[in-house]
């Protein structure tokens, strides 16, 4: 069905369409070329009107809307459009785009179900359904997931879009073909999943394993309390850390270093106490989080399982050297596997992970920062550069795109990208992202909740999708705060009409 024609000047990579309807944002069509059928898809949409064009009054508005209901070619529905390849090329996995334009006045058709299922619905183990096209809901959109394990994924949009669901959706269907995810949950969305083979770990740190500078970091030394440092660094021994009783011996070892410079440094004093106030903080506050008796940490990570590691407790610097070390032991893992498995045995010890690994880190922006050094994102760097020769993949979240390492978001090979409003949020992403237009990206404040913008290697061609709600999920929802007062106001009558009764009843007794 013919639904209009190339007009004006046309590029390889974009044409203008008039069509006999308002062509919807996201949709795809069929440009039907003398070299062959091109799939395009709408980046833009305007309607005119001849007889309102040009209204300078409401009167004059009046009229003109009725001159307009009876002229048949009132209306001009114009569209730009993205040219995307050849259609039977890229059915087959190949994009490639026309030498010569497309010539004016070349028929525009709808594109039906049989062109779009198998570039977007492909047969496969590595392909997963993650929801429908948007504008075509009877067409599947499928995901690569081997691509994502080896080229990572950006899943980025405001809050409340559906960043949480749609990393419950790939963990979940992930767990269905055996393998194994781990995400940092940084504000307990996930322990709640409804999903049998889910693994909740709250993260623990052995500050045994740790370096003095990450120590002073976990007991929240101020990085300007050079002192302090000092103090712990030169503390913080071989002996100590073999010890025992971790944190005695460890403020033994404070409380001498202050005796021994109490004459002639006596800032030491105040300084030494002061790190042995956060020795006694971290036995008793941090109890839960520090741990000196933990062997392995990692060890409680199960292969083919989601792993839920929730750092929702820990404070930033705490969450940050968490994330760092773990990050650090499942590349390094991760590597001695591969090493193994080539040369067929292994030298030190047995890799806990023999296949691929998942990884999420949600709240992105806090770990990976934009012109800021951590050791997570120098670690998460690393993965970013070397984890798809290793098998362990990286997927960053985050609401604040403009506030991540742009390094970083650019090696993602592919992005999930919701609502966002904010102009240098957009600006972020156009730049880590060249497979995205600034036409798509302009569309991003008219999604609604669920839907995304998908660009990069997981999905054969650009598409707007729907993405279908995880049930399991249970948290990250917001707050029905309405419902929560009338249930707190219905039991707070009920507790005093309890009361009453009890009352009236000891004045019977008496």
């Amino acid at each position: 069905m013919i639904i209009g024609y190339v007009i004006g000047e046309s590029k390889p990579t974009r044409i203008t369409a008039l069509a006999s309807r308002a062509l919807s944002i996201g949709e795809y069509v069929i440009i039907n070329s003398d070299e062959g059928k091109i799939l395009g898809l709408v980046e833009r949409s305007y309607v005119s009107s001849v007889a309102l064009s040009d209204v300078r009054n409401f009167d004059e508005a009046v009229e003109s809307k009725e001159i307009a209901e009876i002229n048949k070619r009132d209306k001009g529905y114009t569209s730009q459009i993205m040219i995307l390849g050849f259609l039977d090329k890229l059915q087959k996995g190949q994009s490639i785009v026309p030498a010569i334009p497309p010539l004016p006045g070349t028929e525009i058709l709808e594109a039906s179900k049989k062109d779009l299922e198998k570039i977007f619905g492909p047969d496969g183990n590595e392909w997963i359904r993650i929801g429908s096209l948007l504008r075509n809901p009877e067409i599947d959109a499928k995901i690569n997931i081997n691509k994502i394990v080896a080229r990572h994924v950006g899943i980025l949009a405001m809050t409340g879009m559906g960043k949480s669901n749609l990393v419950s959706l790939l963990a979940k269907q992930i767990d269905s073909l055996n393998g194994t995810v781990i995400i940092f949950d940084y504000h307990d969305d996930y322990s709640n999943l409804a999903i049998p083979r889910i693994n909740v770990i709250d993260a623990k740190i052995n500050p045994r394993l740790l370096d003095a500078e990450s120590l002073g970091e976990v007991l929240e030394i101020r990085d300007n309390a050079s002192i302090q440092q000092r103090i712990l660094r030169m503390a913080f021994t071989k002996q100590v850390k073999e010890s025992k009783d971790f944190w005695m011996v460890l403020n033994d070892q404070v409380e001498e270093i202050i005796q021994l410079n109490k004459k002639d440094k006596k800032e030491y004093t105040y300084s030494g106490g002061r790190v042995q106030d956060k020795i006694d903080d971290a036995q008793h506050k941090f109890s839960d989080i520090l741990d000196p008796d933990v062997v392995d940490p990692i060890g409680l990570i199960k292969e083919g399982r989601i792993n839920v590691l929730n750092i929702s407790s820990l404070s930033e610097k705490q969450a940050n050297v968490a994330v760092s070390y773990y990050l650090q032991e499942l590349l390094n893992d991760r590597k001695e596997s591969i090493r193994a498995k080539n040369a067929k045995q292994t030298k030190k010890r047995s890799p806990r992970f023999g296949t691929s690994i998942f990884v999420v880190i949600e709240e992105a922006h806090v770990f990976i920062p934009k012109g800021e050094d951590t050791q997570a994102k120098y670690w998460a760097s690393k993965i970013a550069r070397e984890g798809r020769k290793f098998g362990l993949g990286l997927a960053v979240v985050s609401q604040r795109p403009r506030s991540l390492d742009p390094n970083i978001l650019s090696q993602m090979g592919s992005l999930a990208i919701m609502k966002i409003v904010q102009e240098d949020d957009q600006s972020q992403i156009t730049s880590a992202a060249e497979s995205i237009s600034k036409n798509l990206i302009e569309q991003l404040t008219s999604l609604n909740v669920g839907d995304a913008i998908l660009v990069g290697q997981w999905a054969n061609l650009p598409s707007i999708v729907h993405i279908q709600e995880v049930k399991e999920k249970t948290m990250g929802a917001d707050q029905n705060a309405v419902t929560e007062w009338a249930v707190a106001k219905k039991f707070e009558g009920i507790a005093k009409e309890s009361t009453q009764k009890l009352i009236q009843k000891d004045l019977l007794v008496d």
